[in-house]
C-alpha cells in the first residue's frame, strides 16, 4: 500500500499498487506530454526567432548591396561622363542581373519558408530528436543560401566593374584620340601659318628689290642734277678704270654751240682711242612745254662734228614713260651717225663699251699703219675692218636685245610675285576658314560612323 496526501486539503488516503502505478503512469504521461509540448513550442519559437533574423539579415544585406551599388553607380557617373551612356546600359544591366538573382533568393527563401512551415507542421507529430535533425538542415540550407547569395553578390559586383573599366577605357581612348588629333591639327595649322607668312615675307622682300630695280632704271638721287651725277660716277672710276681719260665740260663756244661733256681716252703712246661728245638732258632743265629726245640729237650730231668727236650719246631723262629709252642703250645710227641715247645708270657702260670697241679698233689702226709703210695692200685689212664693224654692230644689237629681254622678265617677275601674294593672302583666308570649322568639331561627330556610340547617344537622348 502506499499513501498518497492531497496537496490541497492535505488528507492522506492509501492505494494498491496498481493504482499507485496508473496514477504515476498517468502523471508521467501527462508531465511527458507538458514537457514535450513545452519544448516544442520554444523549438518552434527558436525556429521563427532564426527565420526572422535571417529574414532581416537578408533583407539588410539585401539593401546594403543595393545602397552599395547605389553610391558605386553614382560614383561611376561622376567619373566618366563622357561615356554616362554606355555606363548606364552596363549598370542597367548588372542591376537586372542583381534584381534577377535577388528575385531568385526572395523565391528560395520563400520556398524555405514554405518548406519550414511544412516541416513545422511535421515536427509536432514528430520526437524532438527529428525536430532537431530537421533544425539544423534548415540552419544549413539558410547557411548555403546566404553563401549563395554573397557569391552571386561578389560576381555582380565584378561584372560592374569590368564593365565599368572597359567603358572608361574607351572613354580614356576617346579622349586620347581627340587630344591627338587636335595638337595635330595645332601643329600643321602652326607650320602653315609660318611657311606662307614666310613665303609672303620673301615676296614682299622681293617684289620691293625688284620696283626699287625699276625705279633705279629710270630716276636719279635726288638733290643733283644730271651733270653733276653723271660728273661724279665718271670720277668714282677715272683713278681704276679711265686712268689717261680726258672728261671735261666743253666750254669753247667759239662756233656757236657747245655740249656739255668731252670724253677722250689715251694709250700709253698718247694715241687717241676714242672720243665721244656727251650731252645732259634732265626734265627740269627744259620748259614747262615737254620735249622728246629727238629735239636734241640734231644739235648735238652738229657739236660732235665742230668737236671732233667720233661718237655722239646723249645722257637723258626726257621721256621717262617710253618703254624705248627705258630698256637701255638706244642707237639712233639710222638718224645720225654713231649717236646713241641712254639712261644715266648706262652712262659709265657706254663709255666703257664704246672704248673697248675702239681699243680692238686701234689694234687694226695700228697694224694698218705698220702695212702701209711696209707698202702692203690694205684692201683686205679695211674688209676685215668692216668685218669687225658689223660684227661689233650685230653683237651691240644682241645684248640691247638681251638686256630688253631681261627687263621684260623684271616686269613679269614682278606681275609672278604680286599674284603669288595675292593667293598666299586668299590661302590664309581659307586656313582661318579651316580653324573655324576645326573648332567645330565634337565628340558626336566624331563618331558619326561609329554605329555603336551612335545607338548608344541615341539612348542617352532618349533617357
Amino acid at each position: 500500500m502506499n499513501d498518497i496526501r492531497c496537496p490541497n486539503c492535505g488528507t492522506a488516503f492509501k492505494i494498491d499498487e496498481t493504482g499507485y502505478a496508473d496514477i504515476l503512469k498517468q502523471i508521467r504521461d501527462h508531465e511527458f506530454d507538458e514537457q514535450i509540448t513545452k519544448r516544442l513550442e520554444l523549438a518552434e519559437r527558436e525556429k521563427r526567432d532564426a527565420l526572422e533574423l535571417a529574414k532581416t539579415q537578408a533583407q539588410s544585406q539585401l539593401q546594403a548591396a543595393a545602397a552599395e551599388k547605389d553610391a558605386l553607380i553614382q560614383e561611376l557617373k561622376a567619373q566618366a561622363q563622357a561615356a554616362e551612356v554606355a555606363k548606364q546600359l552596363a549598370l542597367k544591366e548588372a542591376l537586372g542581373a542583381v534584381e534577377q538573382e535577388r528575385d531568385a533568393l526572395k523565391n528560395q527563401l520563400v520556398n524555405a519558408q514554405r518548406d519550414r512551415d511544412a516541416a513545422e507542421k511535421l515536427a509536432e507529430v514528430q520526437r524532438a530528436k527529428e525536430l532537431q535533425d530537421a533544425n539544423r538542415q534548415k540552419e544549413e540550407e539558410i547557411q548555403a543560401l546566404k553563401a549563395q547569395l554573397q557569391a552571386k553578390q561578389v560576381e555582380q559586383q565584378l561584372a560592374v566593374t569590368q564593365a565599368v573599366n572597359l567603358i572608361e577605357k574607351e572613354r580614356d581612348q576617346l579622349n586620347s584620340q581627340l587630344s591627338q588629333a587636335q595638337m595635330e591639327k595645332e601643329i600643321s595649322q602652326n607650320a602653315l601659318k609660318e611657311k606662307y607668312e614666310q613665303q609672303i615675307k620673301d615676296r614682299d622682300d622681293a617684289i620691293e628689290r625688284l620696283k626699287d630695280m625699276k625705279a633705279r632704271l629710270s630716276t636719279k638721287m635726288l638733290g643733283e642734277t644730271l651733270e653733276q651725277h653723271c660728273e661724279v660716277a665718271f670720277n668714282q672710276l677715272r683713278a681704276t678704270a679711265f686712268p689717261r681719260a680726258y672728261f671735261e665740260k666743253d666750254n669753247d663756244a667759239r662756233t656757236g654751240s657747245k655740249g656739255d661733256f668731252i670724253f677722250k681716252d689715251f694709250d700709253e703712246q698718247g694715241t687717241e682711242i676714242v672720243s665721244i661728245m656727251f650731252e645732259m638732258k634732265n626734265e627740269a632743265d627744259t620748259t614747262a612745254t615737254k620735249k622728246r629726245n629727238e629735239d636734241f640729237l640734231k644739235e648735238l650730231d652738229k657739236d660732235r662734228n665742230e668737236k671732233g668727236c667720233e661718237y655722239a650719246v646723249l645722257v637723258s631723262l626726257l621721256e621717262s614713260d617710253s618703254d624705248l629709252y627705258n630698256t637701255g642703250i638706244v642707237d639712233m645710227g639710222y638718224r645720225y651717225p654713231k649717236m646713241y641715247v641712254v639712261r644715266p645708270q648706262f652712262f659709265i657702260s657706254m663709255i666703257t663699251l664704246l672704248r673697248n670697241a675702239a681699243t680692238n679698233a686701234l689694234k687694226y689702226k695700228q697694224e694698218l699703219a705698220l702695212i702701209r709703210e711696209q707698202n702692203i695692200d690694205i684692201t683686205n685689212f679695211e674688209s676685215d675692218l668692216e668685218k669687225f664693224k658689223d660684227a661689233f654692230s650685230k653683237n651691240y644689237e644682241t645684248a640691247s636685245r638681251k638686256f630688253q629681254t631681261a627687263i621684260d622678265e623684271i616686269d613679269k617677275s614682278i606681275s609672278h610675285l604680286q599674284k603669288t601674294k595675292d593667293a598666299l593672302i586668299s590661302s590664309d583666308r581659307q586656313l582661318r576658314l579651316a580653324n573655324d570649322k576645326a573648332q567645330d568639331v565634337t565628340i558626336k561627330k566624331l563618331t558619326r560612323n561609329n554605329e555603336t556610340m551612335t545607338q548608344k547617344f541615341k539612348e542617352l537622348g532618349e533617357g
